[in-house]
């Protein structure tokens, strides 16, 4: 196990973007369950939560995962209870197989009456 195996303590859902025939000489996007590895969610801090509750606004995470985990930019990481976070770029550490780091963007719902 990694260094940070003890710290992973979420199970989180991998999904991916992938394009296949739609039967008419073209292609649509269907999204594919990868892989449910273990991983570890950062908070966000006290400004960013606020920022986030205005409508429409956006909150950033970040993930840490085994070094060897399938995690890609692009994919879309899906909790248990619904929450879905945008991987927007993903990196290693400079101590090679230390964690894998996947930096995520979640849409906040619009909670105006």
């Amino acid at each position: 196990m990694s260094r940070i195996g003890h710290h992973l303590n979420r199970k989180v859902q991998v999904w991916r973007a992938a394009l296949v025939p739609d039967g008419g000489g073209g292609t649509s996007e269907v999204w594919a369950h990868v892989s449910t590895p273990r991983g570890r969610r950062s908070q966000p801090t006290a400004r960013e939560r606020q920022a986030a509750h205005q409508a429409q606004a956006r909150l950033d995470f970040t993930w840490y995962f085994s070094p060897r985990a399938d995690v890609r930019r692009g994919d879309e990481l899906r909790e248990a209870g619904g929450a879905v976070h945008k991987v927007f770029a993903t990196f290693q550490p400079s101590v090679d197989g230390t964690y894998l780091r996947a930096d995520c963007t979640t849409p906040q719902p619009d909670t105006d009456p």
